[in-house]
């Protein structure tokens, strides 16, 4: 039990961050877009559709949303692939989530809060696009596409969790809209569209930066810093400040923007009074590893 609290990594911090992600994404899923009889797209909209296809030729009912629990059947092949291809925290951090979202989507009602249907879409796409970027942000996923998406962004800079998982569900949208109306396709599409952009906002590591540090003290520190730590590399170099002739220690590297977060801290540990210029959402072309 030890080694598995050790290799989860746990802090409180994470834990709330986990519950709070997937209980913003099971609203938007439960309260916004399951009441309007529409798809979230993916592995859970693939669930959704195998859940209405059962309801209606079968006439089966339910007092609670079996989809949470095709969910995570459906899920099981891809834990293996996020425990061999990322990494063995994210494994668990991603089973967790997953669990904990299979529960919420089986308990949390689904009636609907307002009429309108594209203000459900709006307020659904956003909710949920949020929910999983925070669940990203700390090192989980709600599995399905975004597993498929963060190995994929591994291995080409020109890729995000959003924008595959938006890729991917036009497949499921499709089939919802030769079954079930083109206006349930359109719908689900922009409520997709909109989960998609929210989720490469708040996920960090997709945002590709770069940093100019400028220091006069314990350069060495960051440098040592950026190598070990962050694992990546940098160029540096001496200079003189212009204002009085003071020597002045540039360094210039490039990372993710979470990376940044973390370098602006240890930047204020190391010299207080070292200043940087960045960049975020700059195009990074070559041998630039995404990390996740």
């Amino acid at each position: 039990m030890k080694k598995i609290i050790k290799l989860i990594d746990w802090n409180m911090k994470d834990v709330f961050k986990m519950i709070l992600g997937s209980l913003m994404f099971c609203i938007s899923v439960n309260i916004f877009i399951v009441p309007n009889n529409l798809y979230t797209g993916g592995v859970l909209g693939i669930s959704q559709l195998i859940r209405s296809i059962v309801i209606d030729v079968f006439g089966l009912k339910t007092s609670f949303d079996f989809s949470g629990i095709l969910y995570y059947l459906l899920n099981i092949p891809l834990f293996f692939i996020a425990y061999k291809n990322i990494s063995k925290t994210f494994f668990l951090r991603t089973l967790i989530v997953i669990s904990l979202q299979t529960v919420m989507l089986s308990l949390i009602p689904t009636n609907p809060v307002v009429n309108d249907l594209l203000t459900n879409v709006l307020v659904g796409g956003l909710l949920g696009g949020a929910g999983l970027g925070i669940v990203l942000s700390c090192g989980a996923s709600t599995g399905g596409t975004d597993i498929v998406g963060i190995v994929m962004a591994k291995k080409n800079n020109e890729l995000s969790v959003g924008k595959l998982g938006l890729v991917i569900n036009i497949f499921t949208y499709s089939i919802a809209g030769i079954m079930y109306g083109f206006e349930t396709m359109i719908y689900s599409i922009i409520y997709s569209f909109v989960d998609s952009l929210t989720i490469d906002k708040m996920h960090e590591q997709n945002i590709c930066s770069t940093a100019f540090v400028f220091c006069k003290k314990n350069p060495k520190d960051i440098n040592n810093y950026i190598k070990n730590e962050l694992q990546r590399d940098f160029t540096y170099w001496d200079a003189k400040g212009g204002y009085d002739d003071s020597r002045t220690y540039i360094i210039y590297t490039a990372l993710s923007k979470y990376e940044l977060i973390k370098l602006e801290r240890k930047i204020k540990e190391c010299d207080f009074d070292a200043f940087m210029v960045k960049s975020d959402g700059v195009g990074i072309k070559g041998d630039f590893e995404k990390k996740f």
